[in-house]
C-alpha cells in the first residue's frame, strides 16, 4: 500500500504542477495584454487603434476566464485526500483498468511514471462521469476496459 501511496503523491505532484504552470502562463499573458493595452497610443488610424484594444482586450477577456478555470482546478486538488481508500470509484481514486490507468483528479492529461502512463482526469469529463461509482470488475463504456483495482 505504501506503493500506491507514494504513486498517489506522485501523481497529485504532477497534478499540481500543471495547474501552477496554466496559472504562470496565464498570468504573464494578462501582464503582456495589460501592458500592451496601456501602451497602445492614440494614431491617426482611429479605427485600427480601436480595433487593436478590442482585440487584446477579448484576449484578456480569454485570460481570464481561463483563471477561473484554474482557480476551479485549484479548489478540486484541495479536496484530494491522496489516504483515501474506497472500494467505488471516487474523486482521488487511482484506477487500474487492463487497458488505461486513471488518476480521477483533474484534467491534466497524460502522466507517465516510472514508465508507466496515467491519465489525470475530472469528475466532470465524459470519462470520470463514467467511471464515478463503478467498483472493481466494472466496464468503462468508453473503451471497454475492465476496472482491475481501485487505489
Amino acid at each position: 500500500m505504501k506503493v500506491i501511496i507514494e504513486l498517489k503523491i506522485k501523481l497529485f505532484e504532477a497534478c499540481t504542477f500543471f495547474v501552477e504552470e496554466k496559472y504562470n502562463t496565464v498570468t504573464t499573458s494578462i501582464k503582456s495584454y495589460q501592458k500592451a493595452l496601456f501602451s497602445e497610443t492614440k494614431s491617426s488610424a482611429g479605427d485600427k487603434h480601436e480595433t487593436g484594444r478590442a482585440m487584446i482586450q477579448l484576449e484578456m477577456e480569454k485570460a481570464s476566464q481561463q483563471l477561473v478555470i484554474i482557480s476551479e482546478m485549484k479548489e478540486v486538488l484541495k479536496r484530494i485526500s491522496i489516504e483515501n481508500k474506497s472500494n467505488i470509484i471516487c474523486l482521488s481514486s487511482l484506477i487500474i483498468t487492463n487497458k488505461v490507468n486513471y488518476f480521477l483528479a483533474i484534467s491534466a492529461g497524460e502522466i507517465i511514471i516510472e514508465n508507466k502512463t496515467y491519465y489525470a482526469i475530472s469528475t466532470n469529463s465524459p470519462i470520470g462521469k463514467q467511471l464515478l461509482g463503478k467498483k472493481v470488475g466494472g466496464i468503462v463504456p468508453f473503451n471497454e476496459a475492465k476496472i482491475l483495482n481501485i487505489y
